[in-house]
């Protein structure tokens, strides 16, 4: 066993010491094929980098090559522009020098001129005086002298030519605007329709009187108290009368007593409740009077401020020289549009400037100030662009200075000079036919004047030995210009003067 022992023993290092031999030789020849792997790998890692190298280098000269090309390209072109920049800049100072040359002859001749004008005022003053001497008249007096003897030698021939171009400007401009206006009115037609300061209430029977006027009239003082207006009970049968200049007051106090009578209670307690339920059921009539001419002209209600609204509605209920106020309006705009259609000019802004153009006397009664400014001043307040502001100043304007502003006048005339539109008391009527003929009559020469066809026409009578034909039409535009500018008149007022020289002689 011992022996088995030891034979295993040698024959396993035997075995071991082979298999290490193995081992060695076998890491030896792995060893021996990385060294070599190494070697040629970094044998062409080297002949790569030579390469990069090289073409690296070949580039790098390239490029140094094309910047010298550009470069010299570039010294080339920078070269030509200088050579061209001193040639023109030479020539410039050529033309400098030119220029100054022709400077200096110019100052010479002008010294040189100067000298001759000099001495020609010298002379003309000379011969001047020497005429002055001959004629014994100064140069204004010679100067008056002939345009007195031209006139006196031309005045008929001027006379004609004015004569022949007066009449045809007027003929024409008066047939274009008849054309336009025709056209307008005939396209829009109202109804005419006078307010009065009086207003009717219906009652059911006369008995009802008495109540109305209460015990020792306190009844009918509380409504007149409270309504502003005077209550006019007199024999006509089933009526009762109210009176007063303000409408709106007036359609309080109708609607008041309309109530009063249909409830029956008629005490000063129930009188106050039936005039504060008129007031809020007027304010709302306001406010649909002013939606509904809005309406009517195409105008959306949005676009206008509901306070305005109801300022225009209370048009409703004001008058002009008896004409209804909101009624005006709505003509004024209906015609504006139409003549601006015809004109070419901005519809919108005179139909829009033409049913505010009077909005002031809305509130006139409330505010400082006359209408045309107070509604300027409304319609700036609420917006409005200054086009359509301007009418309600324009109207009022002799020289309007936009076409949309003279035909607001324009139309505005017509509206209130149509027949039977407003109406005047018989006092106005006369004090307006006095005024004329005595603007008329202030003038030197004039014998006599008269006022016809209600005003529309002032006939004015000369002294021919005052004044002659060429005098005679300077007086009738001075006229006209005065009457312009100082009256108030509804249209236009034609001036007609009259020069007449008669000679009567007897044969006995």
């Amino acid at each position: 066993m011992l022996l088995g022992a030891f034979g295993g023993y040698l024959a396993r290092q035997t075995l071991g010491k082979r298999t290490q031999d193995s081992a060695e030789s076998k890491a030896e020849r792995i060893l021996s094929e990385a060294r070599h792997r190494a070697e040629e790998l970094e044998r062409k890692a080297k002949q790569q980098q030579g390469e990069i190298l090289l073409e690296a280098k070949n580039q790098s000269l390239k490029l140094v090559e094309d910047a010298k090309r550009t470069e010299a390209d570039i010294r080339k072109d920078l070269q030509e522009t200088q050579r061209r920049l001193e040639k023109r800049e030479a020539l410039f100072d050529q033309k400098l020098l030119e220029l100054e040359d022709k400077k200096t002859k110019l100052e010479g001749q002008e010294k040189d001129l100067a000298v001759v004008k000099a001495d020609l005022l010298k002379l003309k003053d000379e011969e001047t005086s020497r005429l002055q001497e001959i004629a014994g008249l100064t140069r204004e007096a010679a100067l008056e002298r002939l345009m007195g003897n031209v006139e006196n030698d031309q005045k008929e021939a001027l006379m004609a030519r004015i004569r022949k171009l007066e009449q045809e400007g007027e003929e024409e401009l008066e047939r274009k605007g008849r054309n336009v206006l025709t056209l307008a009115m005939s396209r829009f037609a109202s109804s005419v329709s006078v307010d009065g300061t009086t207003s009717s209430v219906e009652i059911p029977s006369d008995d009802m009187k008495g109540r109305i006027i209460g015990k020792e009239g306190r009844n009918i003082k509380a409504i007149e108290h409270l309504t502003g207006t005077e209550i006019i009970v007199d024999d006509t049968p089933n009526a009762i009368t109210v009176s007063g200049f303000s409408p709106i007051r007036r359609q309080v106090a109708k609607r008041a007593i309309e109530a009063l009578v249909k409830d029956g209670r008629i005490q000063p307690a129930r009188i106050e409740e039936a005039v504060n339920e008129a007031k809020k059921n007027l304010a709302g009539d306001l406010k649909k009077a002013g939606e509904e001419a809005l309406y009517a002209l195409g105008i959306p209600v949005t676009s206008i401020d509901p306070k305005l609204v109801s300022i225009l509605g209370r048009m409703k209920y004001r008058t002009s020289y008896g004409q209804n106020a909101l009624q005006h309006s709505i003509e004024v705009a209906q015609i504006s549009a139409m003549i601006a259609e015809e004109l070419g000019a901005d519809v919108f802004v005179c139909k829009k400037g033409g049913l505010f153009h009077d909005i002031g006397k809305a509130v006139d009664h409330d505010m400082q100030g006359a209408h045309p400014e107070i509604g300027y001043n409304i319609m700036k307040k609420f917006g409005f662009p200054e086009e359509i502001a301007y009418q309600s100043v324009a109207h009022h304007e002799d020289r309007p200075r936009t076409i949309e502003g003279a035909i607001v006048k324009a139309a505005d005339a017509i509206s209130g000079a149509r027949p039977g539109a407003r109406k005047q008391s018989l006092e106005q009527f006369i004090q307006r036919m006095e005024q004329l003929e005595a603007t008329a009559t202030n003038f030197d020469g004039v014998e006599k004047a008269y006022a016809i066809q209600a005003g529309r026409e002032v006939r004015v009578f000369i002294k021919p030995e005052t004044i002659d034909d060429l005098g005679a039409y300077k007086l009738a535009r001075d006229i006209a210009n005065k009457i312009e500018a100082e009256l108030s008149y509804p249209g236009e007022v034609k001036v007609t003067v009259i020069r007449e020289t008669r000679v009567i002689e007897f044969a006995k």
